[in-house]
């Protein structure tokens, strides 16, 4: 650790109680308010050299500092002393800056829910909390999806098939990794001809820093959660019609330095990056680390319609409190936002308090599917906005053509007379759907 001078006096205050400072920092509900040494801020306040943000995937930083003690402590992001300060400024999992005043590092957002749209909510009712979970759970079963790993390559042939039986146009490109080789996995659905193109995406990949990359690295969390997030995403999108064209992708090399995303953006032209309305990455949504079930959106200035929708949809369509950050930072959604791109990040409050990220024990036991449901209803109400609907009907209600119908691979529809004389319709599209009611009378 390296010293400096210039010290400060700093104090920790709640954001509702912060009076006018000349230097602040907002993390959320609380904000840490300094000036020089000589600066009256109170009796609990105190002195630091100086003061460092920390940028932290999970508690990543704390992990390898152990001994240093944070002057605010939010999760993903931490405020140190800059005696504190380590001789590296960042890797692949932390990033160390000089804390800038008059900034909101995490803002909290307001809740402002806006009317309800029944076909959104008709959208957002048809997540499948099983299917989610059966994708979710067979990516973490394997020892390892490493991006170097031939478990990585069974995961993503998982992945395309799924992505085909949804109806998606599938390819793979090879991503550098090092000396070796991973892979992104597209899937793309046209539109009806809006032009524009909407992505989502994710890193398949998982590792074990201590272990290596042959060690146990089921990675449930980070980030099976959002892989299996893009395909229940993909599967509900793939039962209507849309304006413009939808992307999944599952990224490779994202753990060894965001290799995957970044060799994809570079490779973009420029009239493909200039159709892109939005990009939503999903990088750990099913870790519960907070009392009321949080979610953080994070981007940049470019971001920042994007985060505003989403914060709607959440407190439209679900119960989250939301949190915002405008400090990109060590997942996929960063090389979009510094080629100009809109994108952001979706992922769990206070990340830094789940300890098993990147060890053999990011396993299924410390899931919360409720929260992560929550998540993919606020990211699936918002892309209905962003991709624009051409039907306000769901296309998963054909008309019968037989008592039982297949329309696609994996598709099957079963129509039934019910005891009211109405046509009802059941669907099965990779978990079967209750029983709906198409009304009519069938004359006998």
């Amino acid at each position: 650790m390296s010293k400096t001078t210039n010290p400060v006096r700093y104090l920790v205050v709640p954001t509702t109680e912060a009076a006018e400072a000349q230097q602040s920092a907002r993390f959320g509900d609380r904000t840490i308010l300094w000036g020089p040494q000589s600066e009256h801020l109170g009796r609990a306040s105190r002195t630091a050299p100086g003061l460092l943000l920390v940028t932290q995937v999970g508690g990543s930083f704390q992990h390898d500092y152990p001994d240093v003690k944070p002057l605010l402590d939010h999760g993903r992001h931490l405020v140190i002393s800059s005696a504190d300060r380590p001789r590296r400024r960042s890797n692949n999992c932390w990033r160390v800056e000089t804390l800038r005043a008059g900034t909101t590092v995490v803002d909290v957002a307001a809740p402002s829910a806006a009317r309800v749209d029944p076909a959104v909510a008709a959208l957002v009712a048809e997540l499948s909390p099983t299917s989610y979970q059966a994708d979710l759970t067979w990516f973490a079963s394997l020892p390892t999806r490493h991006s170097l790993s031939a478990g990585f390559g069974t995961a993503v042939d998982f992945a395309a098939a799924r992505m085909v039986a949804l109806g998606y146009g599938v390819t793979r490109t090879t991503v550098t990794v090092g000396a070796g080789t991973s892979q992104n996995l597209i899937g793309d659905r046209p539109g009806t001809g809006g032009g524009g193109l909407v992505l989502i995406t994710a890193h398949l990949d998982s590792v074990n820093q201590a272990g290596g990359q042959a060690a146990s690295a089921p990675g449930a969390d980070d980030n099976a959660s959002g892989s299996a997030g893009v395909l229940e995403l993909g599967r509900l999108l793939s039962t209507r019609s849309w304006r413009h064209d939808v992307r999944l992708i599952l990224f490779g090399g994202e753990e060894q330095g965001l290799f995957g995303s970044k060799q994809y953006v570079a490779s973009l032209p420029q009239a493909e990056r200039a159709r892109i309305r939005a990009v939503l990455n999903m990088d750990m949504i099913a870790s519960r680390n907070t009392a009321v079930p949080t979610v953080l959106l994070e981007g940049a200035q470019v971001s920042s319609g994007l985060m505003t929708a989403l914060a709607t949809a959440a407190a439209t369509y679900t119960g989250l409190k939301v949190e915002t950050s405008l400090n990109p930072f060590a997942s996929d959604h960063v090389p979009f936002i510094n080629a100009g791109i809109p994108a952001l990040l979706t992922i769990e409050g206070a990340d830094s308090a789940n300890g098993h990220i990147h060890t053999s024990t990011d396993t299924l036991n410390f899931l919360d599917w409720a929260l992560s449901a929550e998540i993919l209803r606020m990211n699936v109400a918002a892309l209905a906005g962003w991709l624009e609907p051409t039907v306000t009907t769901p296309r998963t209600r054909p008309r019968p053509a037989g008592s039982v119908v297949s329309w696609g691979p994996g598709r099957i529809d079963v129509f039934a007379v019910g005891m009211d004389s109405a046509t009802h319709h059941k669907a099965y599209d990779g978990t079967w759907h209750d029983f709906e009611s198409l009304g009519g009378v069938v004359l006998t």
